[in-house]
């Protein structure tokens, strides 16, 4: 266990936990909502620090990455646990373990040893992912700091449901996010996911004020956030924002307790054509295989620049941060 970085002692031994929007005020001897926080005798603390379920080399592209570093490996690494409860989770058996199961796994990992594996293979960054990084914030924080002592980048994968404090306390070691939009409805955040989404649109404001590269996914299910209107709000935000933001549309597939049928490749392909309307620089589609949607295409002149297949890049043609064939600048970090 570690003592939490971001918290508030309150009366009667409660406490109040300021890592993520759910704020938590829990009672002595109870979890927070993460159930990976426990307050024991007025302190509160992590309970997944040092306990790593999942350590792998990924390509960045997998996170999904399309403009930062493309074509480098990431040592992407989590411990269970999460702050929104997605009935459609894909990685449930990790992020919902302490929930459902009342269990913590995982083996003890210093923070230096990360940064260790990292180097030795060849990773040019360390990837915060597969759950929530927020829920184990002391443990991605310490392994950051040690990271960009070593000109490791850092990266988030996150549900964007963070506190404005863990933000402000991580800018210093956070280089890139990609930030799950699930939906552009408080209804659903609040309904589908225990979550709401006025947070998560504020975080990806700021992250972007911050000079944090921004990415975004969003998971398309049919029926649930896959309409045209729904889209074009999601769309209009993000280009309002900043039309430099790649924007990737995922097929859904029935995970955990979701029976809801997959994501056809029409809805996918017509999300696309919303994203560019909008005016939207990069709009990717993923989760369906061996498609032109993965590639990058120079928004001036409509060169291709990056060819994809899955995850693999098989072509860059971006020099310098520019299009080979125009010079328009490519937004990212290269």
């Amino acid at each position: 266990m570690k003592e939490s970085y971001l918290y508030k002692k309150l009366r009667d031994n409660k406490v109040r936990c300021d890592l993520c929007n759910h704020r938590c005020v829990i009672e002595d001897g109870s979890l927070g909502k993460c159930c990976v926080r426990k307050n024991i005798d007025g302190t509160l603390y992590s309970l997944v620090y040092r306990k790593l379920i999942s350590e792998n080399v990924d390509p960045i592209e997998k996170k999904p990455l399309f403009h930062f570093l493309p074509g480098t490996l990431s040592l992407s690494i989590a411990t269970v646990g999460c702050n929104f409860k997605c009935f459609f989770c894909q990685n449930h058996e990790i992020s919902q373990m302490p929930c459902d199961y009342g269990r913590i796994e995982g083996r003890d990992v210093l923070p230096e040893m990360l940064v260790r594996d990292a180097i030795n293979y060849d990773c040019k960054s360390i990837s915060y992912t597969y759950t929530e990084p927020t829920v184990y914030f002391e443990y991605a924080y310490d392994t950051a700091k040690l990271a960009h002592e070593q000109n490791l980048k850092n990266v988030f994968v996150t549900n964007g449901f963070m506190s404005r404090e863990a933000l402000d306390m991580i800018k210093p070691y956070l280089d890139a996010a990609n930030v799950d939009l699930k939906s552009y409805s408080e209804e659903f955040y609040r309904e589908k996911v225990d979550g709401r989404l006025k947070p998560v649109l504020d975080n990806i404001k700021l992250m972007k004020e911050m000079g944090i590269w921004v990415e975004v996914t969003t998971l398309l299910i049919p029926g649930l956030n896959d309409s045209d209107e729904e889209l074009e709000k999601i769309a209009g935000f993000l280009s309002d924002t900043g039309k430099d933001i790649p924007w990737h549309i995922s097929a859904y597939f029935p995970r955990y307790k979701s029976t809801i049928p997959p994501t056809s490749v029409g809805r996918i392909h017509r999300a696309i054509e919303i994203g560019k309307k909008t005016g939207l620089r990069y709009v990717y589609g993923g989760n369906i295989p061996g498609n032109e949607s993965e590639n990058t295409y120079c928004y001036n002149c409509g060169k291709i620049l990056v060819r994809r297949f899955g995850f693999s890049v098989l072509e860059n043609n971006i020099k310098a941060s520019k299009c080979y064939s125009c010079g328009a600048l490519i937004d990212g970090v290269f």
